[in-house]
């Protein structure tokens, strides 16, 4: 069996801490976006489910990288509000990296538009998203966390 990818949790982190990035768990009335990223040579997790989100830039908090991100990729506006969930993570690379989940109504699905990058963006329920054989593992594994962590 594979790495737990939960164990890569750094409990304590502070936002003000260097950091690599950040993902969001974008919630759509029940369903989770995904993006299914570019197919390109060399690009890490070539045509995989990604979720919004990305690296850094200048001195953003983690919050203003994710929700940046999520505009950019998906063309929809959050609010710091609308993130309900945050935990660090270790990237690959030992970096420490930042992890989000947000809920918004269905009707906001109108409002998704795919950015510059990737090849299409879906809804789709998180059980699907967990089984499908082009999610990205630990991404996967953290949005479980997310909600085994919300069931309580």
């Amino acid at each position: 069996m594979g790495k737990s990818h939960t164990r890569d949790y750094i409990s304590g982190m502070s936002e003000n801490t260097e950091f690599r990035g950040a993902k969001l768990a974008l919630f759509v009335g029940s369903k989770l976006a995904v993006i299914m990223r570019d197919d390109r040579p060399g690009l890490v997790w070539a045509g995989h489910l990604d979720l919004p989100g990305g690296g850094r830039e200048g001195r953003e908090t983690p919050e203003a990288c994710a929700l940046r991100e999520t505009r950019e990729e998906l063309g929809i506006t959050l609010s710091d509000q609308d993130l309900v969930w945050k935990r660090c993570f270790r990237a690959s690379t030992g970096e420490p990296v930042w992890f989000f989940a947000a809920h918004l109504p269905e009707a906001r699905a109108a409002e998704i538009r795919l950015g510059d990058e990737g090849q299409y963006w879906q809804l789709m329920p998180a059980q699907a998203y967990f089984d499908h054989p082009r999610a990205i593992p630990h991404f996967a594994a953290r949005v479980k966390m997310y909600l085994a962590q919300a069931a309580v």
